[in-house]
């Protein structure tokens, strides 16, 4: 199981979306995808017979690195499925104000050269969801 790590911060959505992409270029990290949780589930909700709206908003980002690709996939080709990097920014309806900000992180891993790896991944999404959280 992947685990999620999250800050929670009274700040304005759009503020810390906005800081949450710029955390992700200031590293020099391209952005691979972005996406709308929260509209979707939304838009889809009659089709699954949802009747309640969970988020405010909610959206994701992801990114790929080749420094951190390339270390994971030298340590155990399997650490491909850990990309792309996940970071996201959410706030519920049940807690209009409060935001949301985190990181999915990479799961167990299968030896020692990956725990080292994941370890020094898991940190730089840290800091890069905390930069989004000031």
């Amino acid at each position: 199981a992947q685990d999620v790590k999250t800050y929670t911060v009274k700040k304005p959505f759009d503020e810390v979306r906005f800081e949450l992409g710029n955390a992700v270029v200031a590293r020099g990290f391209a952005v691979q995808s972005e996406g709308n949780i929260a509209k979707m589930l939304d838009r889809t909700a009659a089709d699954v017979g949802a009747t309640k709206s969970v988020y405010k908003n909610g959206e994701f980002v992801t990114f790929c690195s080749a420094k951190y690709t390339r270390m994971m996939v030298e340590a155990d080709p399997a650490n491909f499925g850990n990309c792309p990097f996940l970071v996201f920014v959410y706030e519920t309806n049940d807690k209009p104000g409060e935001v949301v900000v985190g990181f999915r992180g990479l799961g167990a891993a299968k030896s020692e050269a990956s725990k080292k790896v994941f370890a020094e991944i898991e940190t730089m999404l840290d800091g890069l969801v905390k930069d989004a959280a000031k």
